[in-house]
């Protein structure tokens, strides 16, 4: 069973839907006693950096994550999922991440587009690993954000080009972690979700 975490600050009813579609059982889980029983888990976002830290302390949930990964279990952060992965966000600049990996993000450069990014945008794909297995450069992606990858870390899995091309997603053994929407997706989204869920030893009945 693949757990959602639901910590105040995420969309968690379509990725459970998503997960339904292709008939991979996973739930909605509140608290970090549920991790044990989770082949793995879903670490979803919406909203600002700076809360939703707020809302993973208030729910005690930092260092069971932290911990859950660090013990080479599968994880996958969507949106502010994956944000909350690394170090600090410009959003909030006082605001300390989960750390998993070093770096940060970084407010969209101005290059004359809409700022948040809002829609589709074909991807560039680097590590064919991971969630992106059954993808290739040029499928499309949901996007809504306003925030850049900035590190030096090797786990860069793909590319999009918004006025300057930015990092979308990583991937580093177990941790697979994108800015877009696989659960808005379509078909190439539900692709990368059936791709995790095979790393958790999932199966689906689609």
């Amino acid at each position: 069973m693949i757990g959602i975490i639901d910590y105040g600050a995420g969309n968690l009813q379509s990725v459970k839907n998503a997960f339904d579609k292709i008939g991979v059982q996973c739930e909605i889980i509140t608290n970090a006693e549920s991790f044990e029983h989770c082949s793995g888990l879903i670490l979803p976002g919406v909203g600002s950096f700076g809360e939703a830290m707020i809302q993973l302390n208030k729910h005690e949930l930092v260092e069971p994550i932290v911990s859950y990964c660090n013990n080479n279990k599968p994880l996958l952060g969507i949106c502010l999922g994956l944000q909350l992965l690394f170090e600090y966000s410009e959003e909030s600049p006082n605001v300390k991440g989960l750390s998993i990996f070093n770096g940060g993000f970084k407010r969209l450069p101005d290059f004359g587009l809409k700022i948040p990014q809002i829609g589709w945008n074909d991807l560039k794909i680097l590590k064919k690993d991971g969630i992106f297995e059954n993808t290739s450069t040029g499928d499309y992606a949901y996007f809504v954000h306003s925030y850049y990858l900035d590190t030096a870390e090797d786990i860069i899995a793909a590319t999009v080009n918004y006025g300057v091309e930015i990092t979308i997603a990583v991937e580093r053994q177990n941790i697979s972690a994108c800015q877009f929407h696989p659960e808005k997706s379509g078909e190439i989204g539900l692709r990368m979700l059936q791709a995790f869920a095979k790393r958790c030893g999932e199966e689906c009945s689609c």
